[in-house]
């Protein structure tokens, strides 16, 4: 493994030497859809994006913890946890599958 960490910076300058746009029309993009990704998770809906896989916001329901240290334990509430359910293409790219649909 590489160990690279892919930015908002990376992505920007993929999309300005891709696509063409002018750097701050890229960055501006790139934004404009992270925002419409995080704005639909925090209304709790999911977000599916076909060919890459699936966002899903799941609820936990609240639990009885243990702290290791004194062994007391301590009530976790409930909350909202954030899901990436990976697509089978997806899945078969990282595994160095070739798919039919690839150039």
């Amino acid at each position: 493994m590489s160990g690279r960490t892919i930015t908002r910076a990376d992505l920007c300058e993929a999309v300005y030497q891709r696509v063409g746009l002018s750097r701050t029309e890229s960055a501006s993009l790139v934004e404009t859809v992270l925002d419409e990704i995080s704005g639909t998770l925090a209304q709790c809906e999911t977000v599916k994006l076909s060919s890459f896989g699936s966002f899903i916001v799941r609820d936990k329901g609240e639990r009885v913890g243990r702290n290791p240290k004194s062994g007391v334990e301590v009530p976790i509430p409930p909350r909202k946890v954030l899901v990436f359910k990976p697509s089978n293409i997806l899945k078969d790219r990282v595994n160095g599958i070739a798919t039919s649909g690839e150039d």
